[in-house]
């Protein structure tokens, strides 16, 4: 990891801007995914922290939509083309998807790390943003850091280390 003085933090159920040189990170991603959507040629990149697939499983009025796939993804992408990128550029790079705990019941509500992969691609497939690399999926933690200069995600997962895509 590259020492910045300047590394914008999401958290759980949140999302964020970055321009260069600052760098991007969230940290505590079991079942959630980490979403970062950029626009290389303008060094500028956006990351959500989505903790479940479907905004339509909300009981409240009021959503917090950084936390659902299905209303965090058109978000993030409105607020990054907003501050400058190119909706046509767009590329997304994905982590996360855990399935932290084993269940003895089969049951597809328990399942929400890879239902959450499943919608958050779904949702940029609908926007028509190519997923260029992803770590998703077996049954450990990570944090994410994004450098838009660079491009690279920098990957830490738990009892695993580190890896850059």
């Amino acid at each position: 990891m590259v020492e910045v003085s300047n590394i914008v933090k999401v958290g759980i159920a949140d999302m964020n801007i970055v321009q260069s040189p600052a760098l991007i990170r969230t940290s505590g991603l079991g079942s959630c995914v980490g979403v970062v959507v950029y626009d290389q040629s303008k060094e500028i990149a956006g990351m959500a922290h989505v903790m479940l697939p479907d905004s339509t499983l909300s009981k409240m009025g009021q959503i917090n939509q950084a936390k659902y796939a299905d209303t965090a993804i058109k978000e993030l992408v409105e607020r990054i083309v907003r501050d400058g990128a190119s909706i046509r550029k767009l590329k997304a790079k994905i982590a996360g998807g855990s399935q932290m705990f084993q269940f003895s019941s089969g049951t597809d509500l328990m399942r929400i790390g890879p239902r959450n992969v499943a919608a958050v691609k779904k949702e940029l497939m609908a926007l028509r943003i190519p997923i260029v690399a992803e770590d998703v999926g077996g049954n450990s933690g990570r944090t994410i850091e994004f450098n838009p200069k660079t491009s690279l995600l920098n990957i830490r997962t738990v009892n695993k280390g580190t890896k850059e895509v």
